[in-house]
């Protein structure tokens, strides 16, 4: 989910969404397509990516736990844009008792320290979920005017505040983010250990999972293509991860095709997961099961 050279789709008068509409309302299924990307992009920021990569929290881990890494990260994603102070605060209670194991000691390889409390860390994790929502509607429903942009960039403040990021941290406008963006862009740093761990991530290769050769060969081409087309030439130069023009025209089809489809579709189908996951996160904390 990140701003990349996606050729936009044309702003459409009476869309599915509507102009001014909740950009979440329809487009939250489709956002699964781009999360891989924004995946990378969080985790190029050494003190994030080595925090996952070395994280002592088994059961978080991307890598050997996809599918409820996956649900971790979308519930976050739900609760902090339209869950109550009661979910919100249940759900930063979950993820705070995983993060309090998340820090660099004398074992760890990375080249920077971290600690998952690291305000600042948090709060490129939630730029780059806002950036990710930006592409998402550029891509399935158009540019924004500017009063719906202004609208996006307020509710995106959640994305970063819902845990420890105070919201004087959050840049005052789009033109203090964009400039945010671009000093931070500058820290970016993909290493070789980072990039082993996230091409599989990438490719969509879920741990576990058997399929013929041929399959698996079309599945990971099929998801380097969406991946990367979701991500900026700076991420992609990071990851090594070759586009040029030919790239570009097979990712604007299939997305082209992906967007029909998904206006043609049900508005629960076009919510889910996510319509589901308040829920889920109800019942968890209702029986007593883990929320992460």
């Amino acid at each position: 989910m990140t701003i990349s050279e996606v050729s936009p789709a044309p702003v459409r008068r009476g869309s599915v969404l509507g102009r001014g509409a909740s950009i979440d309302d329809g487009l939250m299924g489709v956002a699964l397509l781009a999360g891989p990307a924004n995946v990378i992009m969080q985790l190029a920021l050494p003190g994030v990516g080595y925090g996952v990569m070395e994280s002592r929290v088994e059961s978080g881990r991307v890598d050997r736990h996809p599918i409820k890494r996956a649900r971790t990260t979308f519930t976050y994603l739900a609760v902090a844009s339209r869950g109550s102070d009661e979910q919100k605060a249940a759900f930063r209670r979950a993820v705070n008792g995983a993060h309090a194991q998340v820090y660099s000691n004398e074992d760890s390889k990375s080249p920077v320290k971290y600690n998952a409390f690291d305000k600042d860390l948090q709060l490129w994790v939630g730029a780059c979920l806002y950036k990710g929502g930006v592409d998402i509607y550029r891509t399935f429903i158009g540019e924004m005017d500017e009063e719906t942009a202004d609208r996006h960039y307020a509710d995106g403040m959640p994305l970063a505040t819902t845990l420890q990021v105070p919201e004087q941290m959050w840049p005052a406008d789009r033109a203090a983010f964009e400039q945010y963006w671009q000093e931070s862009l500058e820290k970016v740093h993909i290493d070789d250990a980072v990039r082993e761990y996230l091409h599989p991530i990438a490719a969509n290769r879920l741990r576990g999972m058997r399929m013929p050769r041929f399959l698996q060969r079309r599945h990971e081409a099929l998801w380097l293509l969406i991946t990367t087309g979701f991500l900026p030439q700076r991420f992609r130069d990071e990851m090594r991860l070759p586009w040029d023009a030919k790239h570009q025209r097979r990712f604007d089809r299939l997305m082209a095709v992906l967007r029909t489809v998904n206006n043609l579709l049900p508005g629960f189908l076009r919510q889910f997961p996510f319509n589901l996951l308040l829920k889920d996160l109800d019942r968890r904390v209702r029986t007593g099961k883990p929320l992460i």
